[in-house]
């Protein structure tokens, strides 16, 4: 279940009473400080990161204007003003206000208003978590390939490695005119590798999908894969479809 993490700020004790009570019947807005003055309002907001911020318009010292131009934008929580006085609304939503309840306000209105703001926290947590899991993958995507070769790590990049074949109880790695021989198994190998940029053509051999500049049909429901540099790899059947899925990609 959504929780939004609230504060109530209002100058008014009757007034963050009656906005508690009415909460109490959405458990998902989980009160956690309560403020009567501006001043004290920055210093809670900075102190508990809240998601959702009810804001009366009017307070001595900070008004409620104030506070919001305190906050970092990227930081600030959703705001609701809550005044008693109309004029502001158009201040209210240029400051980028999810909304404006105007006092006195029923248990409806307030419900339209949290229904709402659930629904805004949930499509901005599915968002980020689109936005993490690209950004998870984008940094795979880009993490070195670390080998131990011949005592020596060496760090390379994903986009180095052309084709990998295995030899006996080694791997040759081929990265442009240079082969790596390291001793790994293929399949150990082949899960520190991106996918989908890397794909496994045989038991014994893993190309890079951006090198392959030809195929043609072999033996056997085989293929033969013409890298960019001229070199021919073997495909190998049981890997038939896979490989034919590169003639779609193309496409």
């Amino acid at each position: 279940m959504t929780t939004l993490h609230t504060i109530i700020v209002d100058d008014e004790a009757p007034a963050r009473e009656l906005l508690r009570s009415m909460l109490q019947a959405w458990p998902q807005c989980e009160i956690i400080g309560e403020a009567s003055d501006g001043e004290s309002a920055v210093t809670m907001i900075q102190q508990l990161s809240p998601d959702l911020l009810f804001l009366d318009v009017q307070m001595s010292g900070l008004s409620g204007f104030d506070v919001v131009a305190s906050l970092a934008p990227d930081t600030a929580p959703m705001i609701v003003f809550v005044t008693a006085f109309d004029q502001y609304a158009l201040k209210a939503f240029e400051v980028s206000a999810c909304d404006y309840l105007l006092k006195p306000f029923d248990e409806v209105r307030l419900s339209a208003t949290v229904r709402r703001l659930l629904d805004r926290h949930a499509r901005a947590d599915r968002n980020m978590s689109t936005t993490v899991r690209t950004l998870l993958a984008e940094l795979h995507d880009h993490r070195p390939v670390v080998v131990k070769v011949e005592g020596r790590h060496v760090f390379l990049d994903p986009d180095e490695i052309d084709w990998v074949e295995a030899d006996d109880k080694e791997l040759r790695v081929h990265v442009g005119k240079s082969v790596l021989r390291v001793r790994e198994s293929m399949h150990s190998f082949e899960r520190r590798l991106p996918t989908p940029r890397f794909l496994r053509v045989h038991r014994s051999a893993v190309v890079n999908r951006s090198r392959v500049r030809e195929m043609q049909p072999w033996f056997r429901g085989e293929y033969v894969l013409i890298l960019k540099d001229g070199t021919r790899v073997v495909t190998g059947p049981s890997y038939r479809e896979a490989v034919l899925a590169l003639t779609r990609e193309r496409h």
